[in-house]
């Protein structure tokens, strides 16, 4: 099982109807057939901080992963989230013992990025990031 946990905040000024878009394209993407499971809501982190939310998915493995990364409703809900963000940092776990497993998640993004360059580009937008 691979899981991405992604803290974040939204950019002063958005909306509670951008919020709750943001959230909803969130909730979607947690459920596309890739997932095995996924959870979306308030960050009950430290306040001091700065998260206010948190989304959570686990896959199964690799290739779960890659169809995750590119399914069109991910892909879709990126372009109303990411806009939104202020803050966001991603931590990422496995149960899978294979000690190359995060190089090789890194190329899936890595991949990601160079087939949607704009993805790229509105994830470096996010004011202040950590991967």
């Amino acid at each position: 099982m691979i899981v991405n946990i992604l803290r974040f905040s939204f950019k002063d000024g958005t909306t509670e109807e951008e919020k709750a878009e943001a959230l909803a394209a969130m909730r979607r993407t947690s459920t596309v057939e890739s997932a095995s499971f996924g959870v979306v809501g308030q960050d009950l982190g430290d306040p001091a901080s700065g998260f206010t939310h948190t989304y959570c998915v686990g896959v199964e493995d690799l290739a779960a992963l890659e169809r995750y990364m590119h399914d069109q409703v991910h892909l879709d809900g990126d372009l109303v989230i990411l806009p939104r963000l202020a803050k966001l940092s991603a931590i990422r776990l496995s149960d899978d013992p294979d000690p190359g497993l995060g190089e090789k998640v890194m190329a899936i993004a890595l991949a990601k990025v160079a087939k949607y360059p704009e993805w790229g580009q509105a994830l470096d937008a996010i004011p202040e990031t950590s991967f």
